[in-house]
């Protein structure tokens, strides 16, 4: 069976082996369609992955010698097709990251939504670990520019998620080297920083909570030009009034 992987290094696998695709053009080329999601790829689409705003004059043959060449590689399992100046990727038995990260995902996200926090950690824990680095390395940075931050928005989102999970289950201990680390990496999300305040005041640590909420403040101010929104504002308010509400498991709101 075929394995196709975007959720870092793009790689295709068969029966375990993996399958060489021969630098970044065939695998723009497979990635723009795997990424159409059963729909077709235009030449004009497919030409701006390639090469963006300066394609060679000869880039509809060049397309088409990289599927051409895509075609012998993936072999019987997956067909290329021809769509009206396009085209188009069907694989039959065939998995695909993306996609099992999706499912995983959102199955994680409704179990969290129905309280049941078990279910949505150990959900969200294995999309989670789907992904092994930076989405679309070695692609172009046509498509990588295009395609990218909205699969990091959908990664973000779900370790979010997870972390909320992990709150209501009160592990909040064991969160703070990793919050600590995800509020430095991202340090104008607020539901990390949301998430870290409740995890300081948890942990005995009132007076990180308040400093968290201020550095926040502050970094909005200059940067944004915007107040702390309405996450931020309640859980500071709850712990400059010690509501007991937040010191045990709890769903922080979104």
């Amino acid at each position: 069976m075929l394995e196709f992987r975007i959720l870092g290094p793009v790689e295709v696998h068969h029966d375990g082996a993996e399958v060489p695709l021969d630098g970044s053009k065939p695998r723009t080329v497979l990635t723009a369609l795997l990424l159409a999601d059963n729909g077709a790829v235009s030449d004009a689409q497919m030409s701006d992955f390639l090469w963006g705003q300066h394609p060679p004059a000869t880039y509809n043959a060049q397309i088409y010698t990289y599927v051409s060449r895509l075609r012998k590689t993936l072999r019987r399992e997956v067909g290329i097709t021809r769509r009206s100046r396009g085209y188009e990727l069907r694989p039959a038995a065939c998995s695909f990251d993306l996609r099992e990260f999706e499912e995983q995902a959102a199955q994680g996200q409704a179990a969290l939504a129905a309280n049941r926090y078990e279910d949505a950690a150990r959900l969200l824990r294995g999309a989670l670990r789907l992904w092994r680095g930076p989405a679309l390395t070695g692609v172009s940075e046509h498509l990588s520019d295009a395609e990218a931050p909205r699969l990091e928005e959908a990664r973000i989102a779900a370790l979010e998620s997870r972390i909320e999970a992990d709150l209501a289950l009160g592990r909040h201990a064991p969160l703070l080297p990793e919050l600590t680390r995800l509020v430095h990496q991202h340090p104008l999300q607020e539901r990390f920083r949301a998430q870290l305040m409740t995890t300081f005041y948890r942990c005995d640590r009132q007076a990180d909570a308040l400093s968290l909420y201020e550095e926040g403040r502050r970094m909005l101010a200059d940067e944004l030009g915007i107040d702390p929104g309405s996450l931020l504002r309640e859980v500071h308010l709850a712990i400059l009034t010690a509501d007991p509400v937040l010191r045990g498991p709890r769903r922080i709101a979104v």
